[in-house]
């Protein structure tokens, strides 16, 4: 059977920063292991970076990760990768939001944290609550999901 795929993040620098909040953040989580840059006398390909996360694996809920601090080369995190937290009601996703946005968010439940990463901090039920046109509308127009909000916009429709 083949391994399940492991997203790997690539940090400009704060890896081991991150790693250690978001293990805090999700339940069932841990940080597995972390290599670091050797001292740059030994290859000064690693000027600057002794000390910093050359490998650092991790787990989110069961999921794991990879992720390392890749310096200033020219990679940035964006919007085009994003990791979906599915929350089972309100109070959940408030929760989510509040430790994932950086106050950095864009409509429908998409957010920046403060290392980058984006996440879509959805309901578990995200389908059944844009089934309808005015559901669609409402959601557009938010930034964190209110799920009573789009329950409401679903009742609503056809009055």
């Amino acid at each position: 059977m083949p391994k399940p795929i492991m997203p790997h993040i690539w940090f400009v620098d704060g890896a081991e920063e991150a790693m250690n909040y978001y293990t805090r953040v999700f339940p069932n989580s841990r940080v597995i292991s972390i290599e670091r840059y050797p001292d740059a006398s030994l290859d000064p390909h690693f000027a600057g970076m002794q000390g910093k996360v050359i490998s650092g694996i991790f787990e989110l809920n069961g999921q794991k990760f990879a992720c390392l601090d890749g310096g200033k080369q020219g990679f940035a995190l964006n919007e085009a990768i994003s990791f979906i937290v599915e929350c089972k009601d309100q109070a959940e996703l408030d929760y989510y939001w509040e430790r994932l946005s950086d106050g950095t968010s864009e409509q429908c439940g998409w957010c920046k944290d403060r290392f980058g990463v984006h996440w879509q901090i959805i309901p578990e039920n995200m389908a059944a609550l844009q089934m309808r046109p005015e559901q669609i509308q409402a959601m557009m127009g938010m930034k964190k999901i209110d799920i009573a909000a789009l329950e409401a916009a679903g009742e609503n429709s056809g009055k």
